[in-house]
């Protein structure tokens, strides 16, 4: 599904702007924006002029001053282009810390590239991309683009500051339209209303800001668009391709995707005959869901195919059947449409996918989607249905889709509803560790740990992309151990709704035990050590938002060396909070280590000034996971 990247539309043209003649002296840049920042925006005006509901005009002009190599990503611009997006005008300039003019570009400078990916086997997709490379820090770069839009099936949203350790100085976007143009809009952390002008022909809208400071980056901090200045835009009617339609509201932009696809859900006659043979004879709606899902899977794969409104509009499920092949779009219709055969209602569903990808706006109904599943409604429940995985299980989502909004789509319109949340309980792993040490603290151990739901979906990934030898190298570098070898191992997957793998490993780890004289210091926690810490907790300014919930049950027993007795063993340890729930047991019997490590973890929003508390639970946790026994050597 085409999905069109308009944070890099932020660059603009040759036109007459309120910023001209601009000093780029970095002695200028106001005191209180130069703490924490790598990059200061030191001016940019985005204008948007809609000509009407079938075309746009994007004009920005900007310009950064680069202070360190950190700030170096914001130095580049980058324009992506295709049949709906033709880069009119490119001009740029580079100054030194003085503001003196040092080069302008040229257009023979400006690279003109691909902007198909690996699995595309066709697309129309391109990127206009320029950098001046300077290394001498400060320099400012500024430039000016103008971008044509054919087709205002979305519009380009406004966010100063584009990144952490980003300030603004000044940045303005501007909104001309018809008069009779209903401009919608969603405004976050801007405390007043636009400044609206009535022109001769046209209005229009402006917001500004000026002296904004740069933002350091906090863990488990809200959306970027919640926490500074940010204006999203959309049409009301739109036109692309000579095919209209209208945003208003979700039910109206449905019925613009179903009337885009309509009639492409016709088999051939072959693949009719398949869906009836696979499923007459069996009673189950789901078990024939099942059926048809895994007969989809083994018979297609996915290819991007981007061309033109392809982007949008899938191909006919005929298409699907004789090449075998499919974007997101045609599989999932090819889904929708064996179902239809066998007599089972299915909703094409667009969705906002990618891990942690929640920031649908719910309220703001617009061309927000990136991706198309499949929705099948059932008497108790609704199984959903990624068509572009070969190995993901019936009705399991993954990180990827689970847990936002998604919106159906049929004859009526679209309809917002919300996927799967998997709970903590669901996303489970368990690891039973039986390991021994030797009198030099060597380890051996026999781990079998089973990942559950979200717990597995990188895991599984892995297994499906790489080969044996491949995941032989990773092994090697992914364990917190200091110095270890995999001897061998061994994975298993279980398809079902919440899908597990099972990973088998043998390993030796040298110097796991460390030895002074006669002690010899065991750390229990072998594999699950916590990493996380919340810094500056008191200092916190932006909400707490954790993602997914999940528990981990460790259980480990270690045989150490004969001749040693315990001296000191860690107290056990229960913490309950809001954010979740940690214990760790451990029992010494003669040479027998037990240690039992359970870790919960809630998902969730919470006010800033609950960070010191998070703090302390993450603390406490990382303390625990790294106690030691002690145990001293009888003479």
């Amino acid at each position: 599904m085409k999905k069109y990247c308009l944070v890099s539309l932020f660059s603009a043209t040759c036109f007459l702007s309120a910023f001209a003649q601009t000093n780029y002296d970095v002695k200028l840049i106001p005191a209180e924006l130069l703490p924490h920042a790598n990059v200061v925006k030191r001016m940019e005006e985005l204008r948007v002029v809609i000509k009407n509901a079938g075309k746009a005009v994007l004009y920005n002009k900007y310009a950064v001053t680069i202070l360190n190599a950190a700030g170096e990503n914001a130095a580049g611009l980058t324009e992506n282009y295709d049949q709906f997006i033709s880069v009119e005008n490119i001009a740029g300039t580079l100054f030194d810390e003085n503001g003196k003019k040092i080069k302008s570009l040229k257009k023979s400078e400006v690279q003109d590239l691909s902007g198909s990916s690996e699995s595309s086997l066709a697309d129309d997709a391109r990127i206009k991309h320029h950098n001046f490379n300077c290394r001498m820090y400060p320099y400012t770069v500024e430039y000016q683009t103008e971008v044509e839009l054919k087709g205002v099936f979305y519009l380009p949203h406004w966010l100063p500051i584009e990144d952490e350790n980003f300030a603004v100085e000044k940045s303005k976007l501007i909104v001309e339209c018809p008069l009779d143009y209903n401009l919608r809009y969603k405004v976050f952390n801007y405390n007043k209303e636009p400044q609206k002008t009535l022109l001769k022909e046209s209005q229009q809208y402006e917001w500004s800001v000026e002296k904004l400071p740069a933002i350091e980056s906090e863990r488990y901090q809200p959306e970027w668009h919640e926490i500074t200045t940010a204006v999203f835009l959309a049409p009301s009617n739109f036109e692309i391709q000579h095919y209209t339609g209208n945003m208003n509201d979700w039910k109206e932009f449905g019925k613009f995707i179903y009337a885009l696809n309509i009639g492409r859900d016709q088999l051939p006659a072959n693949i009719k005959q398949q869906v009836h043979a696979l499923t007459d004879n069996v009673g189950s709606s789901k078990e024939k869901i099942k059926i048809l899902y895994e007969y989809m899977q083994k018979n297609t794969r996915y290819i991007s195919i981007q061309l033109g409104i392809g982007g949008w509009q899938t191909f006919d499920a005929s298409y699907v059947a004789s090449k075998a092949y499919g974007d997101c779009k045609a599989l999932s219709n090819y889904m929708y449409s064996l179902l239809k055969e066998a007599g089972i209602k299915s909703y094409y569903t667009l969705i906002k996918a990618g891990q942690n990808r929640t920031a649908l706006l719910a309220d703001f109904p617009s061309n927000q989607f990136n991706h198309i599943i499949v929705c099948v409604p059932q008497p108790k429940d609704t199984v959903w249905l990624e068509c572009t995985s070969q190995t993901l299980p019936m009705g399991y989502l993954s990180g990827f889709t689970s847990n936002r909004y998604a919106l159906l789509v049929d004859e009526n319109g679209g309809t917002l509803v919300h996927t799967p949340d998997y709970n903590k309980l669901e996303n489970l792993q368990t690891r039973k560790i039986a390991a021994d040490v030797n009198e030099e603290g060597k380890l051996t151990a026999s781990i079998e740990t089973k990942y559950k739901a979200q717990q597995q979906d990188e895991l599984q990934g892995m297994l499906d992309a790489v080969n044996k030898e491949k995941i032989a190298e990773i092994l090697k570098e992914e364990l917190n151990l200091p110095s270890y070898d995999v001897s061998s191992f061994n994975y298993a997957t279980q398809k079902a709704a919440l899908p597990v793998v099972t990973e088998k490993l043998e390993l030796t780890a040298n110097n796991f035990a460390s030895i002074s004289g006669k002690r010899l210091f065991i750390s229990p926690d072998v594999l699950n050590k916590s990493t996380t810490k919340i810094t500056q907790a008191d200092k916190r300014k932006f909400d707490i938002k954790i993602p997914y919930a999940f528990t981990d049950v460790d259980s480990v027993e270690i045989t150490i060396p004969a001749g040693y007795t315990a001296e000191s063993i860690p107290a056990n340890v229960t913490i309950d909070t809001k954010f979740g729930t940690y214990s760790s047991t451990i029992k010494v019997n003669e040479r027998k280590v037990s240690y039992v490590r359970i870790m919960q973890r809630n998902s969730g929003r919470y006010p800033a000034t609950d960070a010191v508390l998070l703090a302390d639970f993450f603390s406490k946790i990382y303390t625990s996971d790294r106690s030691k026994l002690v145990f001293v050597k009888k003479d």
